[in-house]
């Protein structure tokens, strides 16, 4: 279960309560779900018992008991937790990330696009510098990210982005570099400086979002010459054996998982830098997570080593369709 499967799960919940009269309130158009907090349980966490309290009249803590009991059963979820004031924390089932995995390969690219926007409507006055604006590669950007939510987007209107307008040697930097200068630091922030994201360094981030792609690709070349394929069967136990439940496992399952919310809160936003720092964020996982995928000295391959080779496939999928967004190439090597 993505988070965005998890918001519809819960939106759903409110709706049921609505209509059978536990509750008096309008059904939000959508219920915003964050990773759990400290002090918080289970991986997910959502305020809307908090929400709906006052136009319902009743507690947060009410509402959220109305919900608990309208979610304990729904597909994915292990556990509905009520904390603090009134927050609902989601534990989700142990094979949740089998799940996410799946639904990963079965999107492809297009995995995070979604209907949130359908219905709306957006027009972008077009920078006078088509070529070397900023404002105009920013722009570009946006109506993409509005086009996968479902927004009718484009140039024609009267919105502008508020970007500072500079430019930069698209050949001496090569597109990439240019378009990744531009649009990771957020709107009011200046470009990045261009040089350093020529060089193969971690601490390029661009270099380091990359490279992690690249190693996928890899992998999955060592993986075969092992007879490795990468295997979507089974439960988290199955198939992720010891390493189910481990850090480097949970945080990237997590940040895959974030993916589809990042992307929808980028396009509402306005915000194409929050995508790259998202990107950021799954290189950084993945690769504190690739060394436990392929056997290591005397080990045998196993069903375990196959689903680590299918989350690291993934990441990877997931990491050439976010630059993809961007306009940034995904090489398989570096």
């Amino acid at each position: 279960m993505t988070p965005a499967d998890l918001s519809l799960t819960v939106l759903h919940a409110v709706r049921r309560a609505v209509d059978d009269g536990a509750l008096r309130v309008e059904v939000p158009p959508r219920v915003t779900v964050e990773r759990a907090r400290p002090g918080g349980s289970g991986e997910y966490a959502s305020n809307i018992a908090l929400t709906l309290a006052r136009p319902a009249g009743r507690s947060a803590l009410d509402v959220a008991g109305i919900l608990q009991e309208r979610l304990r059963d729904a597909p994915g979820l292990r556990d509905v937790e009520i904390t603090g004031p009134g927050f609902l924390n989601f534990s989700l089932r142990r094979d949740a990330g089998a799940e996410l995995v799946r639904a990963i390969r079965e999107a492809g690219g297009a995995y995070g696009s979604g209907t949130a926007l359908a219905g709306t409507t957006v027009r972008f006055a077009g920078p006078s510098n088509l070529t070397e604006s900023r404002a105009s590669v920013v722009t570009e950007t946006v109506v993409r990210l509005l086009r996968m939510q479902g927004a009718d987007a484009g140039f024609g209107g009267a919105e502008r982005m508020h970007v500072r307008p500079g430019t930069y040697d698209v050949d001496a930097l090569g597109v990439d570099a240019a378009r990744w200068a531009l649009l990771r630091p957020a709107p009011q922030d200046r470009p990045l400086d261009g040089p350093p994201l020529l060089v193969q360094h971690e601490r390029n981030s661009l270099f380091r979002v990359r490279y992690a792609h690249s190693r996928v690709r890899r992998l999955l070349v060592n993986g075969g010459q092992l007879g490795l394929l990468p295997s979507y069967e089974g439960g988290a136990d199955v198939t992720f054996g010891a390493a189910a439940s481990h850090p480097r496992t949970t945080e990237l399952l997590g940040v895959l998982g974030d993916h589809p919310v990042v992307l929808l809160a980028a396009a509402r936003h306005r915000a194409p830098d929050r995508v790259a720092r998202h990107l950021e964020a799954i290189a950084d996982a993945l690769l504190a997570f690739q060394p436990t995928v392929l056997p290591l000295g005397d080990e045998k391959p196993s069903a375990a080593h196959r689903s680590r080779l299918a989350l690291a496939e993934a990441a990877g999928t997931v990491l050439a369709g976010g630059l993809s967004v961007l306009g940034i190439s995904a090489p398989d090597r570096i």
